[in-house]
């Protein structure tokens, strides 16, 4: 089977990119999702930028502040000028999210990640949210340079990622979550018409992750999944081959 491996939030804390940094160098995650707004993204980038690694936009909306001047995009921050939170979309019965703003925030957000990186994203998804109006913003920017779209699933399975099926897997907000038992259902019973994806938020908890994320205990078990020897035996036992977004 074909099994690709994400980790999102690079640059969240420094907390997490040290996570990653162990999953990554020591681990088997092979794609990493950058929050360019975050704090802590610099640290992030210098941590791994010249890992042989696929790099992606998670473009946020929901955590820290925009890239773009919070004015020009009311319907996305406070009064504070910071994003509204996820509990806010989620807790709304209406899409309040403005198309042309979105568009704005996800264009910058891509162009920040080409100035710290010094090049295109090799793909783009999202931090979080399902909204659609944004997902929509996304995958705009994305065809319009040219950036491999890497979307949420509302409504509709698998996801379509360059024509492939992806089945995506992210069980970390589950209250019995056991990081273990979730992989190996997924090398247990693969599909046999697309690829697997395993979404994984692997990091140490520090003061901005207990103030301001949802996922907490999860990333540091997730950490320690990813570089157990016990994880690479199952995928010789069970053949899986692990591929990043360029094998798409």
């Amino acid at each position: 089977m074909k099994l690709l491996i994400r980790a999102d939030d690079l640059g969240y804390s420094e907390g997490i990119n040290y996570g990653i940094e162990k999953a990554v160098k020591e681990g088997i995650v092979a794609n990493v999702g950058i929050m360019v707004n975050m704090p802590a993204v610099a640290h992030g980038i210098k941590l791994l930028k010249n890992e042989p690694i696929c790099f992606g936009c998670h473009v946020t909306i929901c955590a820290g502040k925009p890239v773009t001047d919070p004015t020009k995009i009311p319907s996305l921050t406070t009064d504070k000028g910071e994003f509204k939170a996820s509990k806010v979309y989620r807790g709304s019965a209406d899409d309040f999210v403005v198309f042309e703003e979105a568009l704005i925030e996800v264009e910058a957000q891509f162009d920040r990640f080409v100035e710290l990186m010094g090049r295109k994203p090799d793909y783009m998804d999202v931090h979080a949210l399902g909204n659609p109006t944004l997902l929509k913003a996304i995958k705009q920017i994305a065809d319009k340079y040219g950036v491999t779209y890497s979307g949420f699933p509302i409504g509709h399975y698998p996801l379509k990622v360059n024509g492939t099926n992806v089945y995506m897997s992210m069980d970390s907000s589950k209250p019995d979550y056991d990081p273990y038992r979730s992989l190996k259902e997924i090398v247990e019973q693969p599909h046999e018409d697309g690829v697997d994806m395993l979404i994984l938020h692997p990091g140490y908890l520090d003061a901005p992750i207990l103030k301001g994320s949802s996922l907490t205990t999860s990333r540091p078990q997730e950490v320690e999944l990813a570089i157990d020897p016990v994880v690479k035996e199952w995928f010789r036992e069970y053949d899986v081959e692990l591929i990043d977004y360029r094998d798409l």
